[in-house]
């Protein structure tokens, strides 16, 4: 169980900017509180002839499209081929990769987004981190923090993870697949290659290579 939680169960190597603060840590919830400090440091090696530092802290692939309609705040690091669209909202601490779609409406809040990953609709991604390939349907979204204020603890079988953070929202592996108007509980992490159905309330853990029907019901894809 602890192998499917890390950081090395949840995604491959070279596929996001931030792989070597990602795996400079066991576990995904160790690394949020990092982000804003990586991509400053990170920021400040790229090249001149790729990026385009727009604003303090701020670094944009020259080839990227970003419409002018969207509101970009730093520390923030958009990757090359990516495309932001119309009214997306980056809060600051987010570091984006390349191949990605931002889509219209979409707010991200420090979180990583790995290459090639999709959030094309009316999504929310707070303290969370998004593996290679990952797509949230419209509207599917991360709650990063609980009603009560209490700090976050990942439910995963019969364990239970204290994680020390007050705002975590979900971590999901390579090649996640979120159906539509799902909601990410705090402390949602979901393993590599899973589906989870649309209109779902998703908690706790999720093994990889599943499909989430509701918390009753998870089943293996194999």
């Amino acid at each position: 169980m602890e192998k499917q939680l890390a950081c090395l169960g949840l995604f491959e190597r070279g596929h996001s900017a931030a792989e070597k603060l990602i795996f400079s840590y066991d576990y995904p919830w160790q690394v949020l509180p990092h982000i804003s400090r990586f991509i400053i440091e990170y920021g400040a090696t790229l090249s001149e002839d790729k990026y385009e530092r727009q604003s303090e802290n701020i670094w944009i692939a020259k080839n990227a499209k970003v419409s002018p309609l969207a509101s970009i705040s730093g520390p923030c690091v958009i990757g090359e081929d990516t495309e932001v669209r119309q009214c997306a909202f980056i809060r600051g601490n987010a570091l984006v990769g390349d191949g990605c779609v931002i889509g219209n409406s979409t707010e991200l809040k420090n979180c990583i987004i790995s290459d090639e990953c999709q959030i094309p609709h009316f999504n929310y991604v707070g303290d969370s981190i998004l593996g290679y390939k990952s797509h949230m349907g419209a509207g599917a979204i991360t709650s990063n923090v609980k009603s009560d204020k209490t700090l976050i603890i990942i439910k995963a079988n019969d364990k239970y993870i204290e994680t020390g953070l007050k705002k975590m929202g979900a971590v999901l592996g390579d090649f996640v697949e979120v159906g539509c108007n799902s909601v990410l509980n705090p402390g949602t992490v979901i393993g590599a290659h899973s589906n989870i159905y649309p209109l779902s309330s998703v908690r706790g853990f999720v093994p990889p290579n599943s499909i989430f029907k509701d918390n009753d019901s998870i089943v293996s894809k194999y």
